[in-house]
């Protein structure tokens, strides 16, 4: 890497804005929990594992833009104590949502690496910095087994959580499936949120947004999927009242049919 590349530029300004950070209070719990039984017994640590690298995408028309899945993320960095690491291809972010989410801006440190490899680069270098609560990248491009070991390796030895936010412009992308490190894989599509009247139960209401959640890998564990009720303001999801003994809606099962 040449000393005058852009991507020297953008690690020397992280670097310089994240020296000051200390590090925060995590404790000594190695998993944070969903909070919702039917999830966190899916998990082997009852929770999404700290320290480790976790692999976020979205599912149906937003594996593209990934709007769901970043809100996810977003939701589960709101409940760490510290600031977080954002690393971007293109700043298509929108801040307010991930606020929205319980993860307010002045927590988040914004980076735009511009392509696959610096988003890789720039993740594992800030993963070093133990001050950090989380680190996400976006990736539209691959994620090898030899770059997912290194993220996965730098999140255990600093204890940084790690996310990497999958996108595609492909639904039935190839690179999506592709074996790696992280301790799992999740897939988040949206749902029509639930009608205001029952009397009519196939129109999208006014009420908090659904998602379709899927745990498509899990070290340890075996896959599942949920009806959730999408991040609050605190960052924690709920469980679709009328979805506990249902992996999904009749609704969801159409459109995924219907390709």
């Amino acid at each position: 890497m040449e000393p005058g590349s852009a991507t020297a530029i953008v690690l020397a300004d992280l670097k310089a804005r994240i020296a000051h950070v200390g590090r925060p209070g995590k404790g000594s719990d190695a998993a944070l929990p969903f909070g919702i039984p039917e999830i966190d017994a899916r998990l082997p640590a009852a929770g999404l594992t700290l320290g480790a690298l976790h692999e976020v995408a979205g599912g149906g028309p937003d594996i593209e833009h990934g709007a769901a899945a970043a809100l996810l993320v977003a939701g589960v960095l709101a409940r760490l104590p510290g600031p977080v690491l954002w690393v971007l291809e293109r700043p298509d972010l929108f801040a307010p949502a991930l606020a929205a989410a319980g993860l307010h801006p002045d927590r988040v440190i914004y980076a735009e690496a511009g392509k696959p490899a610096a988003v890789l680069l720039s993740m594992e270098e800030c993963l070093r910095h133990d001050g950090l609560a989380g680190v996400v990248g976006e990736l539209s491009g691959p994620l090898t087994l030899t770059a997912s070991r290194r993220l996965q390796l730098a999140a255990e030895r600093s204890g940084v959580t790690c996310f990497a936010l999958r996108r595609s412009r492909s639904h039935d992308d190839a690179q999506l499936k592709e074996p790696t490190a992280a301790a799992t894989r999740w897939r988040v599509s949206a749902l029509p949120s639930a009608p205001p009247l029952a009397s009519s139960p196939e129109t999208p209401g006014l009420g908090r947004s659904r998602w379709h959640l899927e745990l498509t890998r899990c070290r340890g564990g075996e896959p599942a999927s949920w009806i959730v009720e999408a991040s609050d303001a605190t960052g924690h999801l709920g469980l679709a009242a009328d979805a506990r003994d249902r992996s999904a809606p009749a609704a969801w099962e159409r459109r995924r049919a219907g390709g």
